[in-house]
């Protein structure tokens, strides 16, 4: 398990060896070259969303221009509510562009 930091969720979030295993096989343009793409994705995020299929989840995007010609890396973080401070990716893809929930916080 890896654990990545995030200051927008104020602690930190955690990627699972069979969350990561998920990604590798369903976005193998994102891992395992771009594993430093989702941990500073999550970071400093150009914006975060929540989503609209689970009300417990973020997704946070950032813009690389150096990422095949230009994409945005989505990382969706599963966030706890019930009191326990865990939160944890379930899954990460590149997007050329992000159509998915309202915006919750956006870089100024």
């Amino acid at each position: 398990m890896k654990k990545f930091p995030c200051p927008y969720l104020k602690g930190e979030v955690e990627l699972a060896d069979k969350r990561e295993q998920h990604i590798a096989d369903r976005h193998p343009e994102l891992l395992p070259t771009h594993l430093l793409k989702i941990e500073r994705t999550l970071a400093e995020p150009d914006q975060v969303r929540r989503s609209g299929r689970f009300a417990s989840a973020r997704l946070f995007s950032r813009w690389f221009d150096d990422l095949l010609g230009g994409k945005h890396v989505v990382v969706v973080v599963l966030c706890s509510s019930a009191g326990v401070s865990r939160n944890w990716i379930i899954t990460a893809y590149i997007a050329r562009n992000i159509a998915e929930g309202d915006v919750e916080w956006k870089r100024s």
